[in-house]
């Protein structure tokens, strides 16, 4: 499509000479914006998406990828239950466990969190917690007096493995005064670190047997947790679920997308706004090649009309000036996915250099709920915006190259 002529011709027109450094200037400048552009892209959307998969991760592998509930709040013969579960296939393990809320309190440090008593095994399954343990041992998790705790609310409450946290609910006993809350103290045998700042602080974990005599459940558990082989297709293992517990009138089954459904719809519509807002910077540099190409054009005029009077067709000075306009797409495309692909590589580093620099915290955990700044690149994403930028890039020559192409020689050789 592009000869050694047009190739020849472009290429002397895109390197400044003397007196002419202002149309090559604002060709630079447009090289600048469309690489800025592709970059920021680039590096917001894979943010959005290790964001989304981190915090999908975390949430699902505390919270299960579905759940069975007693429909009268409790589940009794959940072994029977669980193992029916089990048997299901694309289910990787079911988990019974008793949830319930109450007052964490350890001196002076008082602050509501969340109970659940599951068994060893259980929270060996559990690899949120049980891979993150940052100090004491999962083999202790036994008796009536075992409690682990997230790292941040030992950080608050100053506690470490053999010190007494108590925990206080409000369901306590009735008595002719009124209902007294139920009180009990127990020891840090670990503490985990998921990663995730809400449930370093705000979850504790009992033993099963511990947990029933607390919640006075004898016999009983609220839900039984449920982890499946491929989370984002959850929805068969539901209903195969609801088959296989078809004929029990105790419970009934929630899955993630029905439970964290608009959370992370909110997520997806927020990265799909932000991907056409930031491609508002990618068209602005698009218009700046335009307007490089226009005067390259005006100032080229003499120029288009001896090459046309010796010979070169419409055609040639179209492509000439198509491959002006293309070099700057291109180069500024290869040079922002370059810088984009880089960042995100990098993105942790280049987070701890700059709090390290400024000595402010750049990313709260208490705020943005992770404790690092993730980054994912999806490749077919990449590809998409690259070929995005290119594509504006290329619509943004044709109007003056078309403008170039139909210049007359003989009125502007009369005019020069």
């Amino acid at each position: 499509m592009f000869g050694p002529f047009e190739r020849a011709v472009a290429g002397r027109y895109l390197r400044a000479r003397k007196g002419e450094r202002f149309v090559s200037v604002i060709a630079i400048f447009s090289l600048v914006g469309i690489a800025l552009g592709v970059a920021t892209l680039i590096i917001v959307m894979s943010v959005m998406n290790g964001f989304k998969a981190d915090l999908m991760g975390r949430i699902l592998g505390l919270n299960g990828d579905l759940s069975l509930f007693g429909v009268t709040r409790t589940i009794g013969d959940y072994d029977d239950l669980a193992a029916t579960v089990r048997q299901v296939p694309g289910v990787v393990n079911a988990t019974p466990l008793i949830e319930g809320q109450a007052l964490l309190n350890s001196g002076s440090y008082n602050a509501g969190g969340m109970v659940r008593g599951m068994s060893m095994q259980g929270l060996r399954d559990l690899h949120e917690v049980s891979d993150s343990l940052v100090a004491g041992s999962l083999d202790k998790f036994v008796g009536n007096d075992a409690i682990i705790i997230g790292v941040t609310l030992a950080e608050r409450a100053g506690l470490s493995v053999g010190s007494k946290i108590t925990l206080i609910s409000p369901n306590g006993a009735a008595t002719p005064f009124g209902t007294m809350p139920r009180i009990r103290a127990y020891h840090v045998v670990g503490i985990f670190d998921a990663g995730m700042n809400d449930y370093n602080v705000g979850y504790v974990f009992l033993p099963l047997a511990a947990a029933q005599i607390y919640f006075e459940m004898p016999g009983q558990v609220t839900q039984i947790q449920v982890m499946t082989q491929d989370p984002t297709n959850v929805r068969p293992v539901r209903q195969a679920i609801e088959q296989a517990v078809v004929g029990d009138p105790r419970v009934r089954v929630l899955d993630w997308t029905q439970s964290n459904n608009a959370f992370f719809g909110a997520v997806q519509v927020e990265q799909n706004v932000l991907f056409l807002i930031l491609t508002l910077i990618v068209l602005v540099a698009a218009f700046n090649v335009i307007s490089s190409l226009i005067m390259m054009v005006k100032d080229k005029t003499g120029d288009i009309a001896v090459l046309r009077t010796i010979g070169a067709t419409r055609g040639a000075i179209m492509r000439i000036f198509l491959m002006c306009g293309a070099s700057v797409g291109v180069t500024g495309t290869a040079i922002g996915t370059a810088i984009g692909i880089v960042f995100c590589l990098n993105i942790e580093r280049i987070r701890q250099f700059l709090q390290s620099l400024t000595g402010t915290n750049l990313f709260n955990p208490e705020i943005y709920y992770l404790e690092r700044l993730p980054a994912k690149l999806v490749w077919p994403q990449v590809f998409e915006v690259i070929g995005m930028a290119l594509v504006l890039s290329l619509l943004a020559t044709l109007y003056p190259s078309w403008r170039a192409a139909r210049t007359d020689p003989v009125e502007a050789l009369r005019h020069e």
